[in-house]
């Protein structure tokens, strides 16, 4: 199994519309951060998490080969807004599965009318065939060879969901996660977790030390950083400020588990 990170940004991605600071200028392909998702492989098996804005670029990068389901952490743009450009997926391989929570369906079907008609309604012609399925947490899918399940994060006020595959936890957008969470989480050896950046409290996000705190509550043996902004300065200088066993992710970087 592994995961690779198509994305590891924030909204803005890196580098920011007209900034200038050294990140920004970097000639370093890891200083350069789309949107955040990540693709999960188990031998034909292929899980999309979000289909953010980049999501075109990023599966550019990959074989073009079906995609399994595609799983929503949330409804913000920069998570659903390239569920348009999946049409190709849905009209060589016979649709595209979409698992949401009920709310976020419900967004989705607001958001893209056109691909989320209402019941009776014919699609737009041209459009993706996208199947929505709803989920919840802890609540485990089993999606060709793989099996998920979804946890429970707060992204500020708002519920939104992890996913843990087996020994390794995907959480992005998180603030704070209820203490009962833990428990769904141990024997974690990898951890995939976001962290906004070093200082500047944020209401929505985690920081780089609220992130190792997490790791070190659940025990894991590797935390990779995503959801970065242009604030974590250069790849490598960043990555030597972090303690042992914690790394910034980057963008094409793939994880085995």
């Amino acid at each position: 199994m592994k995961i690779t990170l198509l994305g590891t940004g924030t909204s803005n991605g890196v580098p920011v519309l007209g900034c200038q600071c050294e990140v920004c200028r970097s000639e370093n392909p890891k200083d350069h951060r789309l949107r955040t998702a990540a693709l999960v492989e188990d031998g034909d098996t292929r899980i999309l998490i979000d289909a953010g804005p980049d999501i075109r670029e990023q599966l550019l990068t990959q074989p073009f080969r079906k995609i399994n389901a595609v799983l929503v952490t949330h409804i913000h743009y920069d998570h659903v807004g390239g569920m348009d450009d999946l049409r190709p997926y849905c009209h060589r391989f016979n649709g595209v599965d979409v698992y949401a929570e009920e709310k976020v369906m419900a967004g989705m079907r607001r958001m893209l009318p056109y691909c989320f008609p209402p019941e009776g309604m014919p699609l737009y012609p041209g459009a993706p065939e996208l199947s929505l399925h709803k989920i919840e947490p802890h609540q485990v899918l089993k999606i060709g060879d793989m099996e998920v399940f979804p946890i429970r994060v707060m992204h500020d006020k708002m519920p939104i969901l992890g996913y843990r595959f087996h020994d390794l936890a995907y959480i992005t957008d998180m603030k704070t996660m209820a203490d009962s969470e833990y428990q769904y989480l141990n024997g974690m050896k990898t951890l995939i977790i976001n962290a906004l950046r070093w200082d500047k409290p944020h209401h929505s996000h985690q920081l780089v030390d609220d992130a190792i705190r997490v790791s070190r509550k659940i025990g894991a043996e590797r935390t990779v950083l995503i959801h970065l902004t242009h604030e974590i300065g250069l790849h490598d200088e960043a990555n030597k400020r972090l303690p042992r066993g914690v790394e910034f992710g980057y963008d094409g970087q793939v994880i085995p588990f």
